[in-house]
């Protein structure tokens, strides 16, 4: 006895009309954005103060979470320090651990 394919006679890989293909989105390599540069490398800074709460501030989000590395630009050196420096700035209650409360 043959076999009988379940495609129906249709060439194997052909689209049938409940199988459409979407559109492809544009690659990522169309969509170039602008590399974030480190602003402390910039800058060239020596050292990041805990104490400069003002600056500080940019690095945290209003949650109380310390700001990833690709969200603020900077380099891994630049944000570890950073990240300490946030910690000290809590140790010493000058940021909160926490956002906002409701």
């Amino acid at each position: 006895m043959p076999r009988r394919s379940t495609n129906s006679g249709k060439k194997p890989g052909s689209n049938t009309s409940s199988q459409r293909r979407r559109p492809e989105a544009p690659s990522r390599s169309s969509r170039r954005m602008k590399r974030k540069v480190c602003s402390f490398c910039t800058e060239k800074s020596e050292y990041i103060d805990y104490k400069n709460y003002g600056m500080l501030r940019k690095y945290v989000s209003d949650r109380g979470k310390i700001r990833a590395r690709r969200v603020t630009g900077n380099c891994p050196r630049h944000q570890r320090e950073v990240a300490n420096a946030v910690k000290n700035a809590r140790e010493m209650a000058l940021l909160p651990y926490v956002g906002t409360h409701r």
